[in-house]
């Protein structure tokens, strides 16, 4: 692409917040007819970067050109204009409107709006690029990947040229990820300039045309992607040699830790979220949960560490001694207090667990306060385990009494990770444990799930990768809809199968 004008060229971008540098001076060019991968750490700046080019924020310093000439960019309306469209992680629907009404909200229309020929256009553009999008469905009644799909759509309907997608597999089953890439490989043969914001270096690999590196706000240089391989983007990113083999040694002496048995939950509005669920959690092993989103996950952990009601069922805590002890009923304390601990990490990672206006030694706190016996509470502890925290899990902070709600979200999950494993459970229940986390953070956490599972600690690993799932677990636990499609043996599953299984076309399988 030497003699290519590049789509988008940015020249010596920086953003500060503060006192930190989010972007220093970066270069990076974007050409149509390819998909780029941006990749870098944790607070690298890519998120920030491409917010820049997409208007949500405005450059302190610096330039971008589009197509040679140079565009100034403050709002997101600017980028339309100049063809840019970004899909977040987090989608921008409303769920009561149908997809074609969400596709054409806040557009000025000439003359009354006539939504079938907003359909005709959609089907137009679904028909160029191989999408499957219903313009008359409601938000409400679609998957994950049917809003995805909308989402993108929308962009194009106000005809985007460049597309970001800040995370776009997160929580894709393998069959919609192999979807969405043939639509996006359709959309880069049409001429159109793609970057994806990913951590998954494997989807890096199989996707992406070139791979752009930032580390610490800087650029560090772009290269083809045939001509490098996971292991050296990864010591690009960190600035030195990282290790990416996940370890799995064989569980020492398993026995069942706790038993669920006919566990059935219901949200507030009613609604079935947990049908008739069996199975046990043992000692020395990591039990791995797959399941599109909102298949039950959140609910199933959330009942088991006492944050949910039951409508019906047993979920039995099993002593060395073959002592039995039900949880149902139990308070969140007294279920801590027997070392069940919950590392939930939700998309809302201050809802859960942290207190974001507290520093990082007071949220520290919020675990052993209340094993204190003067009327004055220890500082001194919890300022340890927040300094070792920050230390062992590489936490980006200017200090342990920075707020937590200053921190990069990846940074946060390290924060609550690690002070849950801290607690010394007898069972550790993660959800979502890597959700944001860049490459060489999440094999730090699996080394240390691992350290748990070795100790004897009974772990609960509710993950979206299915490729760290078939490496890091023993057994998978599969849910669809709130029921067990069934339990395979980490070592022999294959991942098409356990993709079947997530929605609806698997069959039962138990091991």
């Amino acid at each position: 692409m030497e003699n290519q004008i590049a789509a988008v060229q940015m020249r010596n971008i920086t953003k500060t917040f503060g006192s930190v540098i989010a972007n220093d001076k970066v270069w990076l060019d974007i050409y149509n007819g390819e998909i780029l991968a941006l990749l870098g750490e944790n607070g690298s700046g890519k998120t920030t970067l491409m917010n820049m080019l997409s208007g949500i924020y405005f450059p302190d310093e610096g330039q971008i050109f589009i197509n040679g000439k140079e565009a100034l960019i403050r709002s997101p309306k600017d980028a339309f204009q100049y063809g840019i469209g970004m899909i977040h992680q987090h989608f921008k629907l409303v769920d009561v409107l149908t997809a074609a009404e969400n596709i054409v909200l806040g557009l000025k229309e000439k003359g009354r709006l006539n939504i079938d020929e907003v359909a005709r256009k959609i089907k137009s553009i679904c028909d160029a690029y191989g999408f499957d999008v219903d313009p008359y469905q409601k938000v409400y009644n679609m998957s994950v990947s049917q809003k995805q799909t909308v989402e993108i759509v929308k962009v194009l309907y106000r005809g985007a040229d460049i597309l970001i997608l800040d995370e776009p597999t997160a929580v894709l089953t393998p069959q919609e990820t192999e979807k969405l890439f043939a639509v996006l490989r359709n959309m880069r043969d049409a001429g159109k300039a793609i970057v994806i914001i990913t951590h998954k270096m494997h989807e890096v690999e199989a996707l992406s045309d070139r791979v752009a590196i930032l580390r610490h706000g800087r650029f560090m240089g772009d290269m083809l992607t045939k001509n490098t391989n996971a292991q050296e983007m990864t010591n690009m990113m960190v600035g030195h040699p990282v290790t990416l083999n996940i370890d799995r040694p064989d569980p020492v002496n398993p026995k069942p830790r706790i038993e669920v048995r006919g566990l059935t939950v219901r949200d507030i509005e009613g609604i079935v979220k947990l049908d008739d669920v069996s199975f046990t959690i043992n000692s020395g092993e990591i039990l791995g949960v797959a399941g599109i989103s909102g298949s039950g996950q959140k609910e199933l952990l959330e009942a088991i560490a006492g944050l949910q009601p039951a409508e019906s069922g047993s979920i039995a805590y099993i002593q060395d001694d073959g002592t039995r002890e039900e949880l149902l009923g139990k308070e969140p304390v007294s279920i801590s207090e027997m070392g069940v601990s919950l590392s939930f990490v939700p998309e809302d990672r201050l809802g859960m667990g942290l207190v974001g206006s507290m520093d990082l030694t007071d949220n520290m706190m919020l675990r052993s306060f209340r094993s204190g016996k003067s009327l004055f509470t220890n500082r001194k502890n919890p300022r340890k385990l927040a300094e070792q925290v920050v230390r062992d899990l590489d936490v980006n902070t200017p200090g342990v009494s920075t707020p937590v709600r200053r921190l990069s979200g990846g940074n946060v999950q390290k924060v609550l990770v690690g002070r849950e494993i801290a607690a010394a459970p007898t069972v550790l229940l993660t959800a979502y444990a890597v959700r944001g986390l860049d490459i060489n953070s999440s094999y730090t956490i699996y080394d240390l799930i691992n350290k748990q599972k070795k100790s004897g600690v009974a772990v609960v690993y509710v993950g979206e990768d299915l490729d760290v799932l078939l490496e890091l677990c023993d057994r998978i636990l599969v849910l669809c809809g709130g029921k067990v499609s069934g339990i395979v043996d980490g070592r022999t599953a294959e991942k098409n199968k356990v993709g079947m299984m997530m929605t609806r076309l698997g069959g039962d399988t138990n091991a």
